[in-house]
């Protein structure tokens, strides 16, 4: 499988360039296209895969490239779904996947595979559920998909009966068809990717087509305090076990402080380092993915307990003068904001800005009850300088970070948090929103390194 072929990569990117890399390993012709200029791209990576025997076209996408002698379309998951290739491959009878796809057909047989999806807290409860599975079987555990691993780019290294934790995106999932995991956990869904999937509608069916190749040998696990996740998940084959947040429930829940499973008592919030309501129910899908593995509850206990969250995700950076710095830069939309807000029961010191997208600030007004002051930077400060003015929240403005930054440390009294969650990308300054949680993380130890 997936040899002597030709084929026909669409889009470059860190999933494109790794299935370049795999499918000349075996022998295929394999074509690359993308459409941005070479420029733009990692020169060494290119120079390499042309001397393995990789034809690139960059800067166009020719009408006649595309054509019935190949095999199949790899899309990367970044590519519009309607792109012309996309629609053309259809038309010739070509299958259009991804790499994802074509690496889990050819994975060896006893493999344990945990996918992981939803709207919001995918990395998190990939990366904790990676974390205990990894610390019960080191040699075992491999950890890949959305969170920046290409698949296939670790096949060659998975044995039998590895387990392999999988964060799973939506625009993934659109290309996905025998797919199918062992253990899936859906997080919860709300709108979002709506100018990439197109409508609403579609971007739940994709979130539900993760589960739909499970059987009632495979374990579905779901927030049912998430209407959206409850109506999809009437339709799973699978086992479905629920977690909550609100409810003592025939599950995951909470109850004196403490997170159960089923009338297990595994741990007390209190030994919990990230924050927020949302990240207990990260921390309780994890639990439940570790339950099904028979992974003990000490082995569970230790791990959350030292777990201090993903980088640049709601990161506890530092507390420094009783004042607490957490790192948000992945909150580059309101919802990711106002979870970050809902957070803290603290007086708050906001840095919000960067690339002007027409956010529609007053969505943050419900969610600013603790926020003592709110740091305008970037291109649309001038924008939450009005909107900071309109709430009668004491709001200053600065075109680059490490001004704003200075204000915070004027501001800020113990007891404070100091939280960098934009609500917007930071393409007006950086080439991405992780340069801007750098910088932030900069300026917190030089501080420290001060004192």
């Amino acid at each position: 499988m997936f040899e002597d072929k030709k084929i026909l990569i669409l889009g470059f990117g860190r999933s494109g360039s790794a299935a370049a890399e795999f499918l000349i390993s075996r022998k295929n012709t394999v074509i690359l296209n993308d459409a941005s200029p070479i420029e733009k791209h990692d020169q060494d990576k290119i120079k390499k895969l042309k001397e393995k025997g990789v034809e690139f076209i960059f800067g166009t996408s020719p009408d006649n490239l595309l054509d019935s002698t190949f095999d199949y379309l790899i899309k990367n998951p970044g590519v519009p779904i309607d792109h012309p290739y996309v629609l053309k491959a259809k038309e010739l009878g070509i299958e259009v996947i991804n790499e994802v796809e074509m690496s889990y057909r050819l994975l060896p047989k006893n493999i344990t595979l945990i996918g992981i999806t939803g709207t919001n807290g995918k990395t998190t409860t990939t990366t904790l559920t990676y974390e205990i599975i990894k610390e019960a079987f080191p040699e075992k555990t491999k950890l890949i998909g959305n969170i920046g691993i290409p698949f296939c780019s670790i096949l060659k290294d998975i044995k039998e009966n590895d387990i392999l934790v999988m964060e799973v995106s939506c625009q993934q999932l659109e290309n996905l068809k025998d797919f199918k995991p062992h253990i899936g956990v859906l997080t919860n869904i709300s709108p979002a990717h709506i100018d990439f999937m197109k409508t609403y509608d579609h971007y739940k069916e994709l979130k539900a087509r993760m589960f739909k190749n499970q059987t009632k040998e495979d374990i579905a696990i779901t927030n049912i305090e998430n209407d959206e996740s409850m109506k999809i998940s009437q339709n799973f084959s699978s086992q479905t076990k629920y977690f909550s947040s609100k409810n003592e429930i025939n599950g995951t829940y909470i109850k004196d402080n403490y997170i159960y499973y089923y009338e297990e008592k595994i741990i007390n919030i209190d030994d919990i380092k990230i924050p927020g309501l949302h990240n207990i129910e990260n921390i309780m899908a994890s639990i439940m993915v570790a339950k099904e593995l028979n992974i003990s509850n000490e082995i569970i206990n230790k791990v959350i307990s030292d777990f201090k969250g993903v980088e640049h995700r709601l990161e506890y950076v530092d507390t420094i003068n009783d004042v607490m710095y957490y790192n948000d830069t992945e909150a580059t939309n309101i919802k990711c904001t106002q979870i970050a807000l809902s957070s803290f029961n603290k007086p708050t010191i906001v840095i919000l800005g960067g690339l002007e997208r027409g956010q529609v600030l007053e969505d943050l007004t419900p969610f600013m009850k603790n926020v003592k002051a709110i740091i305008a930077i970037g291109e649309c400060r001038e924008r939450i300088l009005q909107y900071g003015k309109s709430i009668n929240k004491e709001t200053y403005s600065y075109e680059f970070l490490k001004d704003g930054f200075k204000k915070c440390l004027e501001l800020a009294k113990p007891q404070d948090v100091v939280l960098l969650s934009p609500a917007t990308a930071s393409w007006d300054q950086y080439k991405e929103c992780e340069e801007r949680g750098a910088e932030f993380k900069k300026l917190v130890k030089e501080i420290k390194n001060e004192d």
